[in-house]
């Protein structure tokens, strides 16, 4: 298993990043009536993976901003070259991905941060979605699982294709609704064939997704 231990961080990328997690959840509260439901479900310690669905660039905070613990994101690389931005997402611990994917760097950047005991946040669609719904899952997030011994954590949302889809320039003020499922044991990840793995946890999603919903709409 994974070290159950919390990393310790650096106090000045503690302190930032604590500021703008109650940045962002007093942003969504106001602009997009945010709620999460289920962050129980995220384990308080040791290594994890929440795979979440991916409507808009506002996934990564509406996904993050809820739990109390420490996320991990992943960012492109490109992203890193902006001086202002890439101050922010450095701050924030955020791996850099080549263009066409991970690559070698970033799996092994990633699985340190799982093996130390962190919670990274990604999204297996692998792209934002076109439609609003949930696209097939790529089996990237497998490998992961399997090697750092880590749970997933099914995330799904609703509202954030209404506020920014893909192609859109400024956000919608509509209501966001964010749910956390049941994790999937490490135990689970590693005996699953990949096929078995990826239908389960899109089964789950899609119960995360349908209970956002359902929030939503009451």
């Amino acid at each position: 298993m994974a070290d159950a231990k919390i990393t310790r961080k650096p106090l000045m990328r503690f302190v930032f990043y604590t500021v703008f997690r109650y940045l962002f959840r007093l942003a969504g509260l106001l602009l997009f009536r945010y709620h999460c439901i289920g962050r129980h479900h995220l384990p308080k310690s040791g290594g994890a993976i929440i795979c979440a669905n991916h409507q808009s660039h506002l996934d990564p905070p509406l996904v993050g901003m809820a739990p109390s613990r420490h996320c991990i994101y992943l960012a492109r690389k490109t992203l890193f070259s902006n001086p202002l931005f890439g101050f922010v997402i450095s701050m924030l611990d955020a791996i850099p991905l080549n263009r066409d994917g991970m690559g070698i760097e970033g799996i092994k950047a990633t699985l340190r941060k799982l093996k130390s005991g962190e919670a990274v946040v990604m999204f297996p669609e692998g792209t934002r979605t076109k439609t609003g719904q949930l696209q097939t899952l790529k089996s990237g997030f497998i490998t992961l699982a399997r090697r750092s011994k880590v749970p997933l954590v099914p995330c799904g949302f609703v509202g954030a294709y209404d506020c920014l889809p893909r192609g859109g320039k400024l956000p919608q003020f509509e209501r966001i609704r964010c749910v956390y499922g049941p994790p999937i044991p490490a135990e689970q990840v590693i005996e699953m064939s990949d096929d078995a793995l990826i239908e389960l946890l899109t089964v789950r999603m899609r119960e995360c997704i349908s209970r956002a919903e359902i929030s939503r709409a009451s």
